[in-house]
């Protein structure tokens, strides 16, 4: 009797092992990089410089860069996205990166100017994509999506409120906010930066995102 129990018990671990791994075919669950998790990238749906809406669906499969910038800033602005071109040099030509900027100031950085912006940074905006949309829903994003602002410098009044920081997000090709937040006036986080683009480049995308099965 205890045979045959044995047989049974080492018979049904055998048929989890194989569900398993025909599960997770394909994942890299087990050689994913060290890099924390701190959250996921929550649905939304902003404008691109050409008049496009981009949503977090464009972001699967991609190693991504988030930042925040206005384009009538004088101030931290220019030299941080002087530095995140730094970034984009690096990773041009990798077909899973791409680099998402979005408007502090929406009010004002209406698509013709966020186009002129792009422009005079002479990237391809097909890797380096600049966002504008509804203040509240880029807060939002800023805030409670990618963490590259404190929750609590949030306002009552969106009219009174306003964003502006130096810090980056980088996301991995599941749409899972990755790492920490990266200071983007620092040469020494930049590079950090640029090591953990790389280690997520070399993970496979997950069969499943947020819980439900998808194709890779």
């Amino acid at each position: 009797m205890n045979k045959k129990f044995l047989g049974y018990s080492l018979f049904f671990v055998v048929l989890v092992i194989v569900f398993l791994l025909f599960v997770f075919r394909g994942t890299n669950i087990l050689s994913q990089s060290i890099l924390p998790q701190r959250g996921t990238v929550q649905n939304f749906s902003f404008t691109n410089q050409n008049g496009v809406a981009v949503t977090n669906g464009d972001m699967i499969g991609k190693v991504c860069v988030v930042n925040y910038f206005f384009t009538t800033c004088k101030g931290i602005c220019p030299r941080m996205n002087n530095n995140l071109k730094t970034i984009y040099e690096a990773f041009k030509d990798e077909p899973d990166f791409l680099i998402l900027s979005h408007s502090c100031d929406p009010e004002r950085d209406s698509v013709p100017r966020i186009k002129h912006y792009a422009d005079s940074l002479k990237v391809d905006t097909r890797k380096w994509i600049f966002l504008t949309g509804r203040k509240d829903s880029l807060y939002k994003m800023a805030r409670f999506s990618y963490g590259v602002d404190d929750p609590k410098n949030a306002v009552n009044d969106i009219k009174d409120d306003f964003l502006h920081t130096q810090f980056f997000a980088l996301i991995d090709k599941n749409g899972i906010v990755r790492g920490g937040v990266y200071d983007g006036l620092k040469n020494e986080e930049l590079e950090k930066l640029k090591n953990d683009i790389k280690g997520l480049l070399k993970e496979k995308r997950a069969n499943f995102v947020n819980g439900a099965f998808n194709n890779p």
